[in-house]
C-alpha cells in the first residue's frame, strides 16, 4: 500500500491536524494552488485522500515509540516489556500496569486515531454534498476507516468524544465524552454503510483495501463486543459463506512475506523495505514509510545470538512471557509453538546462545518471539534495522472463524461452534473438541490465546470475558486497567471534559 502514498501525499491539501480537541485544526500544508473549493471534483482526488487516511492508520500502528500495535500487543499477559530496564520508561510503566494518564505512548495513540477521523470527516463531509457521481463508494471505505479507529478507541479507552463533523469555529472543539452504546451505534451505521457501498474482495483492485466481506467482520466483531451473539453470527457466517477468505495450509506461512494481503488477511497494514533509510534520514518524528517495530520486537544483539535459526537481531521489546510458552506446551501445540516463540533450550540446541539473565535481559522469562520476527529477507539496507516492510495482520480469517464459534456458542448453537473453532485446530494438528456448555468456551478462550499471541488481541479478550483479574493480577493488573485513561493534555484543552470525567482510578 505504502508504494501508492508517496504519490498521494502531495494530492492531499487540507489535512486537520486535531486529536478529539485542539487549537491546531486549521494548520494546512501549503501544497499546490489548487483551490479547496474546487477539490475532490475528480476520482483521483478522492482516492489520494483515501489513502492519506489509509496512510495515517499505517502511522499510528507504527509511530516511532507509540504504535497502537505494540501498545495493543503490550497489555496483558502474552508479553513483557523487554529489552533494558530503563529504556523507554513509557512501555516499561505499561507493561507494569503503573502508567499514568500523560503516558505519551497512550497519548501518541490517541492522537493517532483522531487524527485518522478527522481526515476521514473531512472527505465524507465534501463528497456528501459534491457532485461526483462515484462518490459513494469513496464515502463508504471513508466510514470504514472511521469506524474501525472508533472500535479501537471504545476498545481501549471507553466513553470517547465522538466527533463526525469538522469544527467550523474554535467554538466547536470541546467535546464530551459520549457513552460506549452512543460510539458503538455510530460504528454500526458507519459500518451499514461500508458494507452497502464496498467492492467484495475479489473486485477492490489494490489488496491492501478494505473489502465488504471485511467490513462485515468487524460489523460482528462489533456485536461480539456488545454481547450481542445473534447477530455477531449472521456476520460472521455471511463471511465465512462468501468464500472469499481461507487459512493458509501452513500456519508458519501466515507471517511470511510471501503471504501478505493473502488469503488469510481481511485488514493489513501495509509498509515497505525499500525506502533506502540511514542513521541520517530517517523519519524518527515523521511516518516512516518502512515498520521501525518490527526491529524494535526483534530479540536484543546483546543478549541473543540467534543467526544459527536464520534471524536477525532487534532492540528486545516485546518479549514472551513464561505464561504463553507453558500454554503451548500443555495444549501440546507444537505447530503454533515453533512459528510463535522457541525457548532458550531449543535455541541452544539449534546453535544460538543466550547471555545470562543477569548481564541484563529485562524480563526475560525463557522463550524469544519468533511471530513477526525480524528476518533479513524481509529487510533491504543500506541500514537493516531501519527498513523492514513487515505488514501488521490487524483481522485475519483464523481469528473470524473463533469470533464465529464464540458467537455460536453464546446463541446456543454449540454444533456450529464446533466446525468453526476445529477449523482453527486443524491447520495446527490438534484434535477436534468435542465438548460443549462451559467446557466449549474454556476451549475457546485457550484458542484465541494460542492462535492469536503477539497479535494484540488476548487483553481486551480478557477484558470482555471479565476473565482479566483472574490471569493478569499477578503482572500488576488491577479493576482500573481494564481501559486506558484519558490523555490528560486532552481533558487539559477540551473544556467539556474535566478532571472528575477521567476513567476511574487514573
Amino acid at each position: 500500500m505504502k508504494k501508492y502514498i508517496k504519490i498521494v501525499v502531495l494530492g492531499v491539501l487540507i489535512i486537520f491536524n486535531y486529536t478529539s480537541c485542539s487549537d491546531e485544526f486549521t494548520v494546512v500544508d501549503p501544497i499546490g494552488l489548487i483551490n479547496e473549493d474546487d477539490f475532490l471534483t475528480t476520482d483521483a482526488e478522492a482516492e489520494s485522500v483515501i489513502y492519506g487516511i489509509y496512510d495515517l492508520m499505517a502511522w499510528n500502528y507504527n509511530r516511532p515509540w507509540n504504535s497502537a500495535f505494540v501498545l495493543k500487543v503490550l497489555a496483558g499477559d502474552i508479553a513483557n516489556a523487554g529489552s533494558t530496564t530503563g529504556d523507554q520508561p513509557p512501555l516499561q510503566q505499561l507493561d507494569d500496569f503503573i502508567h499514568v494518564a500523560d503516558n505519551p505512548a497512550i497519548t501518541g495513540v490517541w492522537e493517532g486515531f483522531y487524527k485518522t477521523i478527522g481526515l476521514a470527516n473531512v472527505l465524507i463531509e465534501k463528497l456528501e454534498v459534491s457532485e461526483l457521481a462515484s462518490k459513494d463508494k469513496f464515502i463508504a471505505e471513508a466510514k470504514f476507516l472511521r469506524a474501525y479507529s472508533y472500535l479501537e478507541l471504545v476498545t481501549m479507552f471507553g466513553d470517547v468524544p465522538l466527533r463526525i463533523t469538522t469544527p467550523k469555529s474554535i467554538d466547536e472543539f470541546g467535546l464530551a465524552r459520549s457513552s460506549k452504546s452512543d460510539v458503538y451505534a455510530q460504528i454500526e451505521n458507519d459500518l451499514a454503510v461500508a458494507i452497502n457501498g464496498l467492492p467484495t474482495k475479489g473486485a477492490i483492485g489494490e489488496p491492501f483495501r478494505i473489502s465488504k466481506e471485511a467490513a462485515q467482520a468487524v460489523l460482528g466483531k462489533v456485536y461480539l463486543f456488545q454481547e450481542k451473539y445473534d447477530l455477531a453470527a449472521i456476520e460472521f457466517e455471511t463471511v465465512i459463506s462468501s468464500m472469499a477468505f481461507d487459512l493458509e495450509p501452513n500456519f508458519a506461512d501466515v507471517w511470511s512475506s510471501s503471504s501478505e494481503n493473502g488469503i488469510e488477511s481481511l485488514i493489513e497494514i501495509n509498509y515497505v523495505s525499500t525506502e533506502k533509510y540511514d542513521w541520517g534520514n530517517f523519519p524518527w518524528g515523521g511516518r516512516p514509510e518502512s515498520n521501525i517495530h518490527a526491529q524494535l520486537m526483534g530479540p536484543r544483539g546483546d543478549a541473543f545470538d540467534v543467526a544459527a535459526i536464520g534471524i536477525a537481531n532487534g532492540w528486545g521489546f516485546n518479549i514472551p512471557t513464561a505464561k504463553i510458552g507453558a500454554a503451548f506446551n500443555n495444549a501440546g501445540d507444537v505447530i503454533r509453538k515453533n512459528a510463535t516463540l522457541i525457548s532458550e533450550a531449543d535455541l541452544i540446541t539449534a546453535g544460538g546462545a543466550v547471555t545470562p539473565p543477569d548481564a541484563g535481559i529485562h524480563d526475560y522469562e525463557g522463550y524469544v518471539r519468533l511471530k513477526y520476527v525480524t528476518k533479513t529477507e524481509d529487510t533491504d539496507g543500506p541500514i537493516n534495522e531501519l527498513n523492514y516492510g513487515i505488514n501488521w495482520r490487524l483481522l485475519r480469517y483464523a481469528d473470524v472463524l473463533l469470533m464465529a464459534a464464540e458467537a455460536y456458542h453464546k446463541n446456543n448453537e454449540d454444533p456450529k461452534a464446533l466446525i468453526e473453532l476445529n477449523k482453527v485446530r486443524d491447520r495446527a494438528g490438534l484434535a477436534d473438541v468435542t465438548v460443549t456448555g462451559t467446557a466449549l468456551f474454556d476451549a475457546i478462550v485457550l484458542e484465541r490465546q494460542l492462535e492469536l499471541a503477539f497479535e494484540g488481541q488476548r487483553f481486551w479478550d480478557l477484558v470482555r470475558w471479565g476473565l482479566a483479574d483472574t490471569e493478569l493480577s499477578s503482572f500488576g493488573y488491577t479493576s482500573k486497567n481494564q481501559v486506558f485513561p484519558v490523555p490528560s493534555n486532552e481533558i487539559s484543552r477540551n473544556v467539556l471534559i474535566n478532571p472528575e470525567d477521567q476513567n476511574p482510578g487514573y
